[in-house]
């Protein structure tokens, strides 16, 4: 059995299986409809979440599972108390897997020692959230046809951002990758990610505060919404929420082939002018990650014996 905690717990060549999984999914789903037949899958969301909830409920029905779990924390019995431990060494006598979020860093890790099924990480406060990376890699493949040879701008809340640190981690994994960090001093990401991902795998990345200056050189562009519920207080929220905010008008300069990514929601940070702009894939990011947690989802249970 094996858990996905962090999107380093695979190795190249299983993203590689995945994501071709997944492409063999869109190009014919009624192959995979009766894959989890008597299957069920739990969301533990301790945290509020719509899409990746959603995603994992619409990815279980459509492989002709069930679902169980719910919706934020104060539904639980950790409003009475109930440690992450026991809750999860309850639920997995009644699911064959389970699909966790929770606002605290390493509740995952935590739950998957007390664990007797897979635990997928759905996000743990400002550290992880793996399957938001497989989603963007499924979308950059279908995009770009490749991971190797791209510059990656990564722009908005990258200090508490946990899609812009997975993400980093996953594509500093390939050749010839280049990162441009866009965030105000007090957003870039956290120093462990330059110390730890970026200088030992030899990726070439700068740190600016000017969107519109690098434009030209991205193949990739991805937006973050700047989280209100990461920040201490009010007043540090307000002073960056409107830090940057792409248009049609920063476009402008930008290659013709550019894919504007966001994990989502979006507040303000992009126009909705934009989204009718044929570089926006957002929405269809959206969608893609269905098809990667429903091939996350069979390799999984193949992978623990229960397929």
């Amino acid at each position: 059995m094996r858990h996905l905690l962090d999107t380093t717990d695979l190795t190249l060549g299983e993203i590689d299986d995945m994501i071709a999984l997944a492409c063999d999914i869109i190009s014919d789903g009624k192959k995979y409809s009766h894959i989890c037949d008597g299957k069920k899958l739990a969301t533990l969301f301790f945290e509020p979440s719509t899409r990746t909830r959603l995603s994992f409920e619409a990815a279980m029905y459509e492989l002709g599972g069930n679902v169980l779990g719910f919706s934020e924390g104060g539904s639980s019995s950790a409003s009475k108390g109930e440690s992450v431990e026991d809750t999860v060494r309850m639920v997995s006598c009644y699911a064959d897997i389970i699909a966790m979020r929770h606002p605290l860093e390493g509740a995952p890790r935590v739950a998957s020692f007390k664990s007797g099924v897979p635990i997928i990480n759905a996000g743990d406060g400002g550290h992880a959230h793996p399957t938001q990376t497989l989603t963007d890699l499924l979308t950059i493949y279908r995009e770009k046809g490749r991971f190797d040879n791209l510059t990656v701008g990564l722009c908005g809340d990258l200090k508490f951002g946990r899609t812009v640190h997975s993400l980093i981690k996953a594509m500093s994994r390939y050749e010839n990758v280049s990162f441009v960090l866009i965030a105000p001093k007090e957003l870039q990401v956290p120093e462990y990610i330059i110390t730890d991902v970026l200088e030992p795998s030899g990726a070439s990345y700068i740190q600016v505060e000017d969107m519109e200056q690098e434009m030209p050189n991205l193949d990739i562009l991805y937006m973050t919404r700047i989280q209100r519920e990461r920040f201490f207080s009010e007043e540090e929220y307000l002073k960056h929420k409107d830090a940057f905010i792409l248009d049609l008008g920063k476009l402008r300069t930008a290659k013709e082939d550019l894919t504007i990514m966001h994990p989502l929601p979006r507040v303000n940070e992009i126009s909705t002018e934009v989204d009718d702009d044929p570089r926006a894939k957002y929405f269809v990011q959206a969608l893609n990650g269905k098809y990667i947690r429903m091939a996350l989802i069979i390799t999984l249970l193949k992978w623990g014996g229960a397929l």
